[in-house]
């Protein structure tokens, strides 16, 4: 460290006569220095400076402009996608409206197909019980009618001789023919 002062402490004796050297006087050499050195970095870097500073501000200029045309697009597709929002809300309630509307027809159109079924089948099931009904009583008279027939032939033929059997025979074949024609 002694070394480094001693250096600056000889640079500072050098002799001034025909030679380049340092002036230790501060107070006449630094404001002279500082003032040749800001205005030689103000007249050259003058320019550079306000070609800087222009270059920024431009860039700034540019930006501000970049993010207005950005904003002003985000809040005109913030406004399309509200237009949207308000029509597929309307839709919505239009489908929900017509909806519960087609719910309710369906409903109907449900209950008077299930009543008219209903009564298709109560229907169905009088004739099916009227049909065995009759059926049942047709069988019941052809089986009294049988018995009947069976009981008078069994009494004439225990009453009747055979020539009384024969005259009855034959008229009760005739009354028999006579009432099938009226029947037929």
């Amino acid at each position: 460290m002694k070394n480094l002062t001693d250096s600056f402490v000889y640079l500072g004796h050098w002799p001034s006569a025909g030679s380049f050297g340092f002036n230790t006087d501060i107070l006449a050499t630094n404001p002279i220095n500082l003032s040749v050195v800001f205005g030689v970095l103000i007249f050259f870097g003058k320019g550079v400076l306000n070609d800087l500073l222009d270059n920024r501000k431009q860039r700034i200029l540019n930006t501000i402009r970049n993010s207005e045309e950005l904003r002003e697009g985000a809040i005109q597709q913030l406004e399309n996608a509200r237009a949207r929002l308000r029509k597929v809300e309307t839709e919505a309630d239009q489908f929900r409206v017509n909806g519960y509307s087609e719910i309710e027809r369906e409903k109907l159109n449900l209950i008077n197909s299930t009543s008219r079924t209903l009564k298709q089948l109560e229907n169905y099931k009088n004739e099916t019980i009227l049909f065995e009904q009759q059926r049942t009583i047709n069988q019941v008279r052809e089986q009294v009618f049988q018995q009947a027939l069976q009981g008078a032939i069994g009494t004439l033929n225990s009453c009747l001789s055979n020539e009384l059997h024969l005259r009855t025979n034959n008229a009760n074949i005739g009354m028999f023919g006579t009432m099938k024609e009226i029947t037929d």
